[in-house]
């Protein structure tokens, strides 16, 4: 997928228009995600196209509010093939290699959004390092 793993300009909005809410908000994000990744997950080991639509469409929902595009464009494509099928009645086997690839790619938008909202985090300006020699 091309799309960027973070679009911070919408992660920064976000931020902006929750407020103090918004760490409460990305919590709730890493609770649901890692529900609605485990229900997709069961889904298409039954083979259930009908059981990928709603946690997929909630995880690209959730994950394009806080500027996760290329994991809110993986959940599209799962759900969006999950209605195919539910609408051609075949077995969504076909897109186990994307559901395998979706827990990973969760993790790492959880990961980069996490450290970027942690306000613990020392950031450096870039190249600060070789400025200075080091």
């Amino acid at each position: 997928m091309d799309e960027i793993l973070v679009d911070w300009d919408e992660f920064r909005a976000t931020r902006t228009q929750l407020g103090a809410a918004f760490v409460r908000i990305l919590g709730y994000f890493r609770e649901d995600g890692t529900k609605s990744v485990a229900a997709i997950e069961e889904a298409m080991r039954a083979r259930d196209a009908r059981g990928l639509v709603m946690p997929a469409h909630t995880l690209k929902s959730e994950a394009r509010q806080f500027g996760g595009e290329r994991l809110g464009a993986l959940a599209e494509d799962i759900e969006m093939f999950a209605r195919h099928c539910v609408e051609s009645q075949v077995s969504p086997e076909e897109y186990l290699p994307r559901v395998v690839a979706l827990r990973p790619l969760f993790e790492e938008t959880l990961g980069a959004l996490e450290r970027e909202a942690n306000p613990l985090v020392q950031r450096r300006p870039a190249g600060f390092d070789r400025a200075i020699g080091f």
